[in-house]
């Protein structure tokens, strides 16, 4: 067993569906009813990533932060 350390981006869709992503791997994401079930299902998505390409340098995952800015809006 080898233990991994991955962020995960957590959303919600209009109908409240949880959907999860690892951004470490192109392509790897799901979702579920609950968040519980969301992750059940990435933790799958990640073993299929890691068995198509093998981690070679796992980064320190630090926090997302959500940033608010406004526009001009030009018609």
């Amino acid at each position: 067993m080898q233990t991994f350390h991955l962020p995960v981006v957590v959303e919600t869709d209009e109908d409240g569906i949880f959907i999860v992503s690892c951004p470490v791997f192109k392509g790897c994401h799901t979702y579920g009813k609950t968040i519980d079930e969301a992750m059940e299902n990435l933790k799958e998505v990640v073993t299929i990533c890691l068995s198509e390409q093998p981690l070679e340098q796992e980064n320190k995952f630090i926090g997302i932060r959500e940033m608010e800015f406004t526009i001009p809006i030009t018609a």
